[in-house]
């Protein structure tokens, strides 16, 4: 939490001296992909959607803020877990259709077990961190086709986002979307 508002002041910083070129160029991006828990008790990879705005801050770094949703199943179908990610990423521009980076969000999770267990259906809301990139191919002058990937590591114990210490992503992500260019 002590490194928060160096953040925002360099997150101010950035902003204010981008030039209005950069600026207009805000992308809105509506995503469908697959997602897959590295459980072993987890089912098979399932569909998720997601809508995203990214936008530059620096020529070679942007900004993004997304939300999804995703579902998934443990235990032969007796639990299906609903979640709801909504995420803040950084990313890495090194060439223009190239981007890696990462970022942190804020999963709310909803556990529904089947009846019949002695279980009740329960909702929480934790901390999450994800590395990922992908590359965003110019389709026409406004649109782009954005492929991406994610490995994202749930938050144990307590809610404080930290750097996973060792590679054991708890799922990853891959999704396909429509970049449109504001």
């Amino acid at each position: 939490m002590r490194r928060t508002p160096f953040i925002v002041a360099a997150l101010l910083v950035a902003a204010v001296t981008t030039s209005g070129a950069v600026a207009r160029s805000v992308e809105i991006i509506p995503s469908l992909g697959v997602t897959k828990s590295t459980d072993t008790n987890a089912g098979d990879a399932k569909a998720f959607g997601g809508l995203a705005v990214r936008f530059p801050v620096l020529p070679f770094l942007k900004l993004e803020g997304g939300i999804g949703y995703r579902q998934d199943s443990f235990g032969g179908g007796d639990v299906t877990m609903r979640q709801w990610p909504m995420t803040a990423s950084a990313w890495a521009t090194p060439l223009p259709m190239v981007y890696a980076g990462g970022g942190f969000g804020w999963y709310r999770t909803s556990y529904d077990y089947r009846s019949g267990l002695p279980f009740e259906d329960s909702t929480t809301l934790t901390t999450g961190v994800h590395l990922g990139g992908g590359v965003n191919v110019p389709v026409a002058p406004k649109l782009s086709l954005d492929l991406s990937g994610r490995y994202i590591f749930m938050q144990k114990g307590n809610d404080a986002a930290q750097l996973p210490t060792s590679f054991n992503p708890d799922f990853w992500s891959l999704s396909l979307g429509l970049a449109i260019h504001l």
